[in-house]
């Protein structure tokens, strides 16, 4: 991986005070109306757009509107509704194992803890921490493919994986992690792209150490 020049403590409180004026209101594009929702749609994002979950989950909630429905559906079916997403195969199978986990050890509620969503099936701490910041407004961050590369062309992180990245920007920003997961999310989905970053104008562009794309 290639290395940059790592960000100073002053370009650090001026990259996180521009995030915050530019994303002040920053929230998921994923389409949900509760917790369970929100779950399962994170779930499936994982390595697929956002737009694609969006277009998948309604007849999928129609289906399962809740983990009772879920954990005793037929894993065929629920393939025959995802089989769009990528990696439907596994997905489908530990939705069902999440939900019948819910049933089983949560009395059919999705438990609001970062402890325990990481016990549920297909739920790692990235998922975890996606639901906790965005249905709780939990001061935590987490590293999808655009926080990784975003962190690294602005200096704030050289780690080599997605927890080590986590780790770095949680003891740099400190506060208003939520805020600054999803303005991360949002300017590296359509601003600093991996190809063909906009980069002419852009807010950050003083900051910026390297145009390289890196990989998660």
């Amino acid at each position: 991986m290639a290395k940059v020049k790592k960000a100073t403590r002053k370009e650090i409180e001026a990259i996180k005070t521009l995030f915050l004026e530019h994303y002040p209101d920053s929230v998921t594009e994923l389409e949900y109306r509760n917790l369970y929702e929100l779950l399962v749609s994170v779930m499936l994002s994982a390595q697929c757009t956002d737009k694609r979950v969006n277009i998948i989950t309604p007849a999928l909630f129609e289906a399962y509107p809740d983990p009772i429905t879920l954990a005793n559906a037929d894993l065929e079916e629920v393939k025959s509704y995802i089989n769009t997403c990528s990696f439907f195969n596994n997905k489908a199978k530990n939705l069902i194992k999440m939900a019948q986990s819910v049933v089983e050890n949560y009395e059919g509620e999705v438990p609001l803890e970062q402890k325990e969503l990481v016990k549920l099936a297909g739920v790692g701490q990235k998922t975890a921490n996606v639901v906790m910041i965005e249905y709780a407004g939990a001061n935590l961050m987490a590293v999808d493919t655009h926080v990784f590369r975003v962190a690294h062309r602005l200096g704030l992180s050289d780690a080599t994986t997605a927890v080590k990245t986590e780790e770095d920007l949680t003891r740099k920003f400190k506060t208003d992690l939520h805020l600054l997961h999803q303005a991360m999310v949002l300017f590296g989905r359509y601003r600093c792209k991996a190809l063909k970053p906009e980069c002419e104008g852009c807010f950050l562009e003083e900051y910026c150490k390297s145009k390289e794309s890196f990989k998660v």
